[in-house]
């Protein structure tokens, strides 16, 4: 008999962030077994859900203010013969059943003072989700480290994700503000001050001045720190601000061209759970210039040209090294090439069947 997992399939409705990639593509890994069934489910009124997808029954801002409080009302009514309840974004909702969340960084733990209302509530039903005995399911060693420090569980296991898709190439379209030809450094990712944007913008100011022709390019949506990123623009040298370019939210064909026609992805994230940014790059040849905090060695590895600490200047130097040193260039190629190799959807389905397996086996011993 298949093992039967409601599956939390929410983040694949509205903008599809990294973690909607993410769990788009877990459920297309577990679809290809036999031995898993899953019972998609989605706790919002206004997503408009698939036919293969179950609507639970509550207002979502509702059930979160609730289930921080208590434990009631529990899913069970709506996800019956299920062997387990699989919370794939930060929350899983209170069941009679085994049950894995997934976290993919523990920012919001470490600094709930930068949190939003919504956020600092599902940080409160993580809690009790843990408390009522949820095992936890990182992406990466270094997070699995802070929700044992932030969450006080041994209960924690590590799954890393498999890749991004790729892109067809056919697909790829230039965004507004940018042309072929053009030299450009490429973030990619919301604006929030986890990736560490103002410091990026202040290392290109420093070396825009003799570099006509460069531009960077801050492909994502807004988020916390756009404020504080326009700032670090002003703050540049007046010829250089109009060559920092911020795209807003950008389509799949369009990042495609932007991976492909970068010169390098800069990611000077302050905390990363997973970066699939990395991997995006390294999948389309790009190097990678990254700050070495979370997980980014863990899952960058050799193939990532790593500034250690945050200091502007510093980002600026290894820019330029990437940007002028063939030999530099070519290794981190070569290298991102060999450690995108990795990673795989199907041994993540793997490990999270043999997790899923192993944590209804204790409930029944228990």
């Amino acid at each position: 008999m298949p093992l039967r997992i409601a599956l939390d399939t929410g983040p694949l409705h509205g903008h599809l962030t990294g973690v909607g990639v993410a769990v788009t593509q877990l459920v297309d890994a577990l679809d290809q077994r036999d031995d898993i069934e899953l019972a998609r489910y989605v706790l919002s009124f206004r997503a408009q859900i698939e036919k293969n997808e179950q609507r639970l029954r509550l207002p979502a801002a509702l059930a979160t203010r609730v289930w921080g409080m208590a434990d009631v009302p529990k899913v069970d009514r709506w996800l019956p013969d299920v062997d387990l309840v699989h919370g794939t974004n930060y929350v899983v909702p209170p069941t009679r059943r085994p049950a894995v969340v997934t976290v993919y960084d523990c920012w919001f733990l470490a600094h709930p003072d930068q949190a939003a209302p919504s956020v600092r509530r599902a940080a409160s039903l993580l809690r009790r989700a843990v408390q009522r005995g949820a095992h936890v399911h990182t992406s990466s060693a270094a997070t699995a480290d802070q929700v044992r420090q932030h969450l006080g569980t041994d209960r924690v296991s590590v799954v890393h994700l498999g890749p991004p898709a790729a892109r067809a190439a056919e697909a790829a379209t230039a965004p507004d503000g940018i042309a072929l030809g053009q030299q450009f450094i490429l973030s990619i990712g919301t604006l929030e001050r986890r990736k560490g944007l103002p410091s990026l913008v202040r290392a290109f100011g420093e070396i825009a001045s003799d570099r006509t022709d460069l531009r960077l390019v801050l492909a994502g949506v807004d988020g916390d720190d756009g404020d504080a990123v326009a700032r670090a623009v002003d703050a540049i040298p007046p010829e250089a601000r109009p060559r920092v370019v911020r795209t807003g939210a950008v389509s799949p064909g369009e990042k495609a061209w932007l991976l492909r026609n970068a010169a390098l992805l800069a990611y000077p994230s302050l905390d990363e759970g997973f970066g699939f940014p990395v991997l995006e790059a390294q999948s389309a040849s790009l190097p990678v210039v990254a700050t070495a905090v979370g997980s980014l060695r863990e899952i960058g590895g050799d193939g990532v040209a790593f500034v250690d600490g945050h200091d502007h200047a510093d980002l600026a130097t290894q820019l330029v090294n990437v940007l002028d040193n063939g030999t530099t260039r070519l290794g981190l190629i070569e290298a991102g090439h060999r450690n995108v190799q990795r990673f795989s959807w199907r041994r993540t389905a793997d490990e999270l069947v043999t997790l899923y397996t192993r944590v209804v086996d204790e409930a029944t011993t228990m």
